[in-house]
């Protein structure tokens, strides 16, 4: 099997396993709910807090700053819910970018329509990316928050983050940044960013699903959007998911010494763009969609003119290759991607769109499997 979903979700890192393991085996006494005040408690709770402080090392930031989720989702909905409804007394004006990822633009809609809030939501360029000038075009006296995704899930595109910060912080409006897809791949410390909230994911670096991450700058208040319990400070109740917390956090130190060492990024990159170069050489028609200078560099999204794109991907996964589209499916029916066509993408060509997104475990023999895969399919599709 070549697995090239990537930006869907990583296997989980044997160094985050090995962190994991003292906490789901019954036998090394590493049950007790952090909560408890026996010694299997505290021992737990010391687990988090160490957890905490570490993260609060690597982001530079403080530890009562760190809010630990059940997901990139849950941290997504925390800051946009709970920031928009806290200062609400300040306006009612909301602004995000076409392409965000439905954890970002759910959130939105559910305030548009239950509470009462207005969302700009900003165009995109040919790349994808949001210009400075749309977004000052869209600022009003009663904004008071932005949310823009740092690098997006589909393409790649990454935005210029600091930039579109500190347009909003002119203004004295909140910036979150979802960086569920950049963070492990390219420099993303909330504070060089100049956010005020941003949102991560354990499973897109190699940590395990369920759990994840949220910052909010020191000072700024936020609501819970859960009831419950007093845990993360009131922020965000319910019993803390150890494990994951343990595991999430020894997946970070390997992914930040990664960047550090810029050991991942060209590999990949070379890859990629091999990659590419054998999908025109066999589909001469191919479009790629983002810029290879302005995306992240394991990611490539192409379409396939004249083709299914939901058959090419069944038939690739007969052929051993597991990818993703373009399009998400939902409530049973295919829709083309909110992505590309914001990026000016026809609907018709959307619905062909396949996501390549490349790894630590991708080689040069797993791209050219792929592409020996995708000639096979290709064939068949052109003889129908």
């Amino acid at each position: 099997m070549t697995y090239l979903d990537y930006n869907a979700t990583t296997p989980l890192c044997q160094e985050a396993w090995d962190a994991m393991l003292p906490w789901l085996h019954p036998c090394q006494g590493g049950y007790g709910n952090p909560s408890s005040i026996h010694v299997l408690g505290r021992r737990a709770r010391a687990a988090i807090d160490d957890a905490r402080d570490k993260w609060a090392s690597w982001l530079q930031v403080k530890s009562h700053e760190l809010i630990f989720t059940g997901g990139g989702t849950e941290s997504d909905n925390l800051a946009i819910i709970g920031l928009a409804r806290r200062h609400r007394e300040r306006g009612h004006h909301l602004i995000t970018a076409a392409t965000e990822h439905h954890a970002v633009l759910h959130a939105m809609k559910f305030l548009q329509e239950y509470d009462g809030f207005e969302v700009t939501y900003l165009p995109v360029d040919h790349d994808g990316v949001v210009h400075s000038e749309s977004l000052r075009e869209a600022l009003r006296p009663e904004t008071i928050l932005v949310s823009i995704m740092q690098a997006n899930n589909e393409t790649g595109a990454i935005q210029p983050i600091k930039e579109l910060a500190a347009i909003c912080h002119e203004r004295n409006i909140l910036f979150h940044t979802d960086a569920i897809q950049s963070f492990g791949k390219i420099s993303s410390l909330p504070q060089e960013l100049g956010v005020d909230a941003w949102s991560i994911a354990a499973h897109k670096f190699y940590g395990p699903k369920g759990v994840g991450l949220l910052w909010l700058r020191s000072g700024t208040s936020i609501w819970s959007i859960q009831h419950g319990g007093a845990q993360e400070g009131e922020r965000r109740p319910g019993t803390e998911d150890v494990a994951s917390i343990v595991g999430m956090t020894a997946a970070a130190e390997v992914a930040l010494r990664a960047v550090a060492e810029g050991v991942e990024a060209p590999h990949q990159r070379a890859l990629r763009e091999e990659l590419w170069k054998g999908v025109t050489a066999l589909y001469p028609r191919a479009k790629r969609h983002g810029s290879p200078e302005t995306t992240l560099f394991n990611t490539l999204n192409v379409s396939f003119p004249g083709c299914d794109g939901e058959t090419l991907l069944m038939a690739l996964d007969l052929e051993g290759i597991c990818l993703s589209s373009g399009s998400a499916c939902m409530v049973g029916s295919i829709q083309a991607s909110h992505v590309l066509q914001a990026m000016h993408v026809s609907e018709e060509e959307a619905h062909t769109a396949v996501r390549f997104s490349l790894g630590r475990g991708t080689t040069q023999e797993a791209i050219a499997k792929t592409l020996v895969a995708l000639e096979k399919v290709i064939k068949r599709q052109k003889k129908k």
